[in-house]
């Protein structure tokens, strides 16, 4: 079935289906940091790393449940960029959707050079061209059909999430004594190496803004509801499990690898999932982890891209952009958009390859925390925009959850994480430099007259 795309290429393609929605979010939240970087999650703070997964997930629930809530009310507002704008007016909607798009266009980077430090030296060469090709294969799914799109993703992500249930389930297996007989593992392993808090619960606070920024990517299912045709049934749909589908996968894979292996036997830097494997004696552990790294690197950067070109779409049609990226290709796509970030991403990762500890580590902290700013603005929007219906008498068809109390703590949460950061000597430049970026955006925002951007027909 084509795409739905206007014949004068003016609007987005209403093509993705509610499992594309869910498959997309769970696509931005599950990648390689998963597989590789909870080795060192654990070593920070041993088995209570587990409730610093738990809060963090619930942080990330609770701004999901209150995108939920604006887009049922208003679901031809868009992205969760529109939300703000609904909310908080035209200004705070710039800074958001710019901070926002800069941030996924550097993480859009980091997974090349991450794709290339696996892949290069398989085949020889060097990083480089390995991770602007990656770049290049990603654009070309991206610039066709939204719906080829949508499918790429979606059996992407299954790979992803399949992965983890055969590893749980192996693993759970071994923990039982079914299979893997040299192992002793068992429950006891939580607290018997120090005690569930071997580095005392400051450990779990100071891992929270890093957790949180694994768990990025669930609000993109706004932006992909978009392209439906309802979406603010696909949004509730997606806000309803994809988050603690995720929470779960997390959870339940960290669970068994802390009940088979000590924490402090886990090493900083390596797979623990492998480790895992290793030891139970699976044949082709280490070929298969590889395989399922580079899909998750794979379908995250497919995800960036998306995202970074659906959310420069959207703010060209608000005047915000220059005008000519609202236009879209004959298949729905915003084509420009799409190159725009591609073309960023790429001399990113130049960047990155010519001058690593320098000026891509600027980049990499100045973007660090401006996630954490932009659930924020969610989280205002949605407290502005609930007083609003009041005043006027109406109801939310899909309230948030004790409002305002859950509302005005997930802020509290969100401030906690900040301040957390500005007190850890190695995230306070994040907090540093990100708050810099912020400034010099509403700075551009304020000198940069609006562009008269037309709204998508």
């Amino acid at each position: 079935m084509p795409d739905a795309a206007p014949a004068n290429g003016g609007g987005l393609a209403h093509s993705l289906r509610t499992r594309h929605v869910s498959m997309i979010a769970i696509g931005g939240m599950v990648g390689a940091g998963l597989f590789v970087n909870t080795s060192v999650m654990i070593q920070g703070a041993g088995p209570l790393v587990l409730l610093s997964y738990l809060m963090a997930g619930m942080i990330v629930f609770l701004v999901m449940r209150m995108l939920g809530e604006m887009a049922i009310d208003c679901p031809e507002a868009g992205s969760f960029v529109g939300h703000v704008r609904r909310g908080l007016g035209h200004r705070a909607a710039f800074v958001t959707g710019w901070s926002y798009w800069l941030f996924w266009v550097v993480v859009a980077s980091v997974e090349a050079k991450a794709a290339a430090l696996i892949v290069a030296p398989m085949l020889g060469v060097a990083q480089l061209p390995v991770a602007l090709a990656l770049i290049g294969l990603m654009t070309a799914v991206n610039m066709g059909s939204v719906r080829g799109y949508g499918e790429f993703e979606f059996w992407f992500s299954l790979m992803k999430i399949s992965a983890i249930g055969i590893f749980t389930v192996i693993a759970g297996l071994a923990l039982f004594g079914v299979i893997g007989s040299s192992l002793h593992g068992g429950i006891a392993h939580l607290w018997d190496q120090g005690g569930f808090m071997p580095h005392g619960f400051g450990a779990s606070l100071s891992l929270m803004p890093a957790i949180l920024f694994t768990f990025a990517g669930a609000e993109i299912a706004t932006v992909a509801a978009a392209e439906t045709d309802n979406p603010g049934y696909n949004i509730v749909q997606a806000i309803r499990t994809v988050v603690v589908r995720v929470m779960l996968f997390y959870m339940g894979s960290l669970g068994v690898i802390l009940c088979l292996i000590p924490w402090n036997e886990i090493r900083a830097g390596h797979s623990p999932f492998l480790d895992v494997l290793h030891r139970i004696g699976i044949p082709g552990a280490e070929t298969a982890m590889t395989v399922v790294v580079l899909v998750a690197i794979a379908s995250c950067l497919n995800s960036t891209l998306y995202v970074t070109s659906r959310i420069l779409f959207e703010m060209a049609a608000h005047g915000d952009a220059p005008a000519a990226l609202v236009r879209t290709g004959p298949s729905g796509a915003p084509r420009r958009a799409i190159a725009i970030g591609s073309l960023v991403a790429a001399v990113l990762t130049v960047i990155a390859a010519t001058f690593p500890g320098e000026v891509f580590g600027f980049l990499l902290n100045a973007s660090g925390a401006i996630i954490l700013f932009d659930y924020l603005m969610v989280v205002f929007a949605q407290i502005a925009l609930r007083r609003r219906m009041h005043g006027e008498g109406r109801q939310p068809a899909f309230p948030m959850l004790l409002f305002p109390y859950l509302s005005w703590l997930t802020v509290g949460a969100i401030m906690l994480v900040m301040v957390t950061m500005l007190l850890t000597p190695d995230t306070r430049v994040q907090i540093e430099l990100g708050s810099l970026t912020l400034i010099l955006i509403v700075v551009l925002g304020v000198v940069t007259p609006r562009r008269g951007g037309r709204a998508p027909s």
